[in-house]
Protein backbone atom coordinates (compact mmCIF):
# COMPACT_ATOMS: atom_id res chain seq x y z
CA UNK A 1 0.00 0.00 0.00
CA UNK A 2 1.67 3.61 -0.65
CA UNK A 3 2.17 5.97 1.98
CA UNK A 4 -0.31 8.38 1.42
CA UNK A 5 -3.19 6.10 1.49
CA UNK A 6 -2.11 4.35 4.87
CA UNK A 7 -1.67 7.83 6.21
CA UNK A 8 -5.56 8.41 5.64
CA UNK A 9 -6.03 4.49 6.63
CA UNK A 10 -4.10 5.46 10.14
CA UNK A 11 -5.28 8.69 11.16
CA UNK A 12 -8.88 7.77 11.01
CA UNK A 13 -8.38 4.35 12.27
CA UNK A 14 -6.65 5.78 15.66
CA UNK A 15 -9.21 8.85 15.61
CA UNK A 16 -11.68 6.56 16.52
CA UNK A 17 -10.15 4.20 19.28
CA UNK A 18 -11.63 4.64 22.99
CA UNK A 19 -9.53 6.32 25.60
CA UNK A 20 -9.80 3.09 27.45
CA UNK A 21 -8.23 1.12 24.15
CA UNK A 22 -5.85 3.99 24.00
CA UNK A 23 -4.42 3.70 27.56
CA UNK A 24 -4.70 -0.07 27.92
CA UNK A 25 -2.42 -0.47 25.00
CA UNK A 26 0.12 2.27 26.15
CA UNK A 27 0.37 0.28 28.81
CA UNK A 28 0.84 -2.91 26.98
CA UNK A 29 3.68 -1.85 24.89
CA UNK A 30 5.12 -0.33 27.87
CA UNK A 31 5.79 -3.53 29.54
CA UNK A 32 6.35 -5.41 26.55
CA UNK A 33 9.29 -2.88 25.74
CA UNK A 34 10.69 -4.61 29.16
CA UNK A 35 11.36 -7.65 27.48
CA UNK A 36 13.89 -5.91 24.35
CA UNK A 37 17.48 -6.13 25.23
CA UNK A 38 17.98 -2.37 25.16
CA UNK A 39 18.12 -1.95 29.53
CA UNK A 40 22.06 -1.74 29.40
CA UNK A 41 21.42 1.39 27.25
CA UNK A 42 21.83 4.61 28.95
CA UNK A 43 20.55 7.71 26.60
CA UNK A 44 16.78 6.71 25.35
CA UNK A 45 14.65 9.34 23.13
CA UNK A 46 10.94 8.93 23.70
CA UNK A 47 8.17 11.62 21.84
CA UNK A 48 5.79 13.18 23.55
CA UNK A 49 2.52 12.69 22.54
CA UNK A 50 0.24 14.75 20.54
CA UNK A 51 -2.97 14.32 22.51
CA UNK A 52 -5.49 15.17 19.43
CA UNK A 53 -3.58 12.91 17.10
CA UNK A 54 -4.33 9.74 19.63
CA UNK A 55 -0.67 8.62 19.80
CA UNK A 56 0.26 6.33 22.28
CA UNK A 57 0.98 7.89 26.01
CA UNK A 58 4.38 7.49 26.02
CA UNK A 59 3.96 8.31 30.13
CA UNK A 60 4.05 4.43 31.04
CA UNK A 61 7.42 4.49 29.34
CA UNK A 62 8.62 7.09 30.74
CA UNK A 63 8.10 5.87 33.88
CA UNK A 64 10.06 2.86 33.48
CA UNK A 65 13.09 4.86 32.17
CA UNK A 66 12.92 6.92 34.79
CA UNK A 67 12.66 4.09 37.46
CA UNK A 68 15.87 2.58 36.11
CA UNK A 69 17.72 5.45 36.17
CA UNK A 70 17.83 6.46 32.08
CA UNK A 71 18.64 9.53 30.43
CA UNK A 72 15.54 10.54 28.54
CA UNK A 73 15.85 12.74 25.84
CA UNK A 74 13.03 14.43 24.31
CA UNK A 75 13.03 16.28 20.91
CA UNK A 76 11.75 20.00 20.10
CA UNK A 77 11.40 21.15 16.18
CA UNK A 78 13.94 23.44 14.85
CA UNK A 79 13.01 24.66 11.52
CA UNK A 80 13.75 21.40 9.22
CA UNK A 81 15.26 19.40 12.04
CA UNK A 82 14.81 17.83 15.90
CA UNK A 83 17.02 18.89 18.39
CA UNK A 84 17.42 17.03 21.68
CA UNK A 85 17.22 17.83 25.09
CA UNK A 86 17.92 15.98 28.61
CA UNK A 87 14.54 15.68 30.09
CA UNK A 88 15.55 16.97 34.23
CA UNK A 89 13.23 18.04 37.27
CA UNK A 90 13.50 21.42 35.70
CA UNK A 91 11.93 21.08 32.14
CA UNK A 92 8.99 22.46 31.59
CA UNK A 93 6.65 22.22 28.20
CA UNK A 94 4.79 24.03 25.70
CA UNK A 95 2.73 22.74 22.82
CA UNK A 96 3.71 23.41 19.22
CA UNK A 97 1.55 24.65 16.43
CA UNK A 98 1.75 20.95 15.51
CA UNK A 99 0.69 20.28 19.11
CA UNK A 100 3.98 18.62 20.58
CA UNK A 101 4.79 18.85 24.00
CA UNK A 102 8.61 20.58 23.33
CA UNK A 103 10.82 21.68 26.26
CA UNK A 104 10.83 25.03 26.26
CA UNK A 105 14.89 25.06 26.86
CA UNK A 106 17.25 23.02 28.56
CA UNK A 107 20.31 20.65 27.85
CA UNK A 108 21.38 19.80 24.21
CA UNK A 109 22.15 15.98 23.77
CA UNK A 110 24.18 15.68 20.47
CA UNK A 111 22.35 13.35 18.23
CA UNK A 112 25.30 10.27 18.45
CA UNK A 113 24.82 10.37 22.28
CA UNK A 114 21.33 8.37 21.66
CA UNK A 115 21.86 4.99 22.17
CA UNK A 116 17.43 3.86 21.64
CA UNK A 117 15.03 5.78 19.70
CA UNK A 118 11.43 5.40 20.27
CA UNK A 119 9.49 6.30 16.88
CA UNK A 120 6.03 7.62 16.23
CA UNK A 121 4.30 6.20 13.25
CA UNK A 122 1.21 5.55 12.19
CA UNK A 123 1.60 2.50 10.30
CA UNK A 124 4.89 0.13 9.88
CA UNK A 125 5.14 -2.62 7.86
CA UNK A 126 6.63 -6.98 7.91
CA UNK A 127 9.89 -5.21 6.94
CA UNK A 128 10.35 -2.78 9.58
CA UNK A 129 9.66 0.18 6.80
CA UNK A 130 7.65 3.16 8.70
CA UNK A 131 4.62 5.69 7.71
CA UNK A 132 5.03 9.08 9.50
CA UNK A 133 3.50 12.18 9.40
CA UNK A 134 5.24 13.26 6.23
CA UNK A 135 7.33 15.76 7.39
CA UNK A 136 10.54 13.89 7.45
CA UNK A 137 11.81 14.59 10.70
CA UNK A 138 12.68 11.54 12.27
CA UNK A 139 14.16 10.52 8.69
CA UNK A 140 16.28 13.34 8.63
CA UNK A 141 17.14 12.80 13.01
CA UNK A 142 17.31 9.16 12.71
CA UNK A 143 19.87 9.34 9.46
CA UNK A 144 22.03 11.90 11.48
CA UNK A 145 22.32 8.83 14.47
CA UNK A 146 24.88 6.43 14.52
CA UNK A 147 24.41 3.24 12.76
CA UNK A 148 23.90 1.18 15.89
CA UNK A 149 21.18 3.31 17.06
CA UNK A 150 18.23 1.03 17.94
CA UNK A 151 15.29 2.47 16.56
CA UNK A 152 11.70 1.47 18.27
CA UNK A 153 8.42 2.17 16.52
CA UNK A 154 5.64 2.05 18.78
CA UNK A 155 2.11 1.38 17.04
CA UNK A 156 -1.89 0.71 18.37
CA UNK A 157 -2.13 -1.78 15.22
CA UNK A 158 -0.57 -4.85 13.25
CA UNK A 159 1.76 -4.86 10.24
CA UNK A 160 0.88 -4.35 7.04
CA UNK A 161 2.42 -6.77 4.69
CA UNK A 162 4.44 -3.93 2.70
CA UNK A 163 4.69 -0.51 2.32
CA UNK A 164 5.11 -0.10 -1.67
CA UNK A 165 6.64 3.06 -1.91
CA UNK A 166 9.66 3.26 0.63
CA UNK A 167 12.37 5.13 -0.22
CA UNK A 168 16.06 5.12 -0.42
CA UNK A 169 16.54 7.49 2.60
CA UNK A 170 13.77 5.90 4.73
CA UNK A 171 15.54 4.35 7.94
CA UNK A 172 13.66 0.60 8.96
CA UNK A 173 12.89 0.44 12.58
CA UNK A 174 15.19 -2.58 14.49
CA UNK A 175 11.80 -3.85 16.24
CA UNK A 176 8.12 -2.27 16.58
CA UNK A 177 6.06 -2.74 19.64
CA UNK A 178 2.33 -3.04 19.62
CA UNK A 179 -0.17 -4.30 22.29
CA UNK A 180 -0.18 -7.97 21.18
CA UNK A 181 3.50 -8.34 19.84
CA UNK A 182 7.02 -7.51 19.53
CA UNK A 183 8.09 -7.21 15.74
CA UNK A 184 12.02 -7.85 15.55
CA UNK A 185 13.65 -6.50 12.14
CA UNK A 186 17.43 -7.73 12.73
CA UNK A 187 18.82 -8.67 9.90
CA UNK A 188 21.11 -11.27 11.65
Amino acid sequence: MLKKDLRLSYDTRRKNVSEDFLQSSSLEIANSLLHLPIWHFNYFHLFMPIAQKREIDTSYILSILQGKDKNVIVPKVATKTLQHFLLTDATTFAISKWGVPEPKEGILVPTRQIDVVFVPLLAFDKLGNRVGYGKGFYDNFLAACRADVIKIGLSLFEAERTITDVAPHDIRLDYCVNPKRVYSFSEG
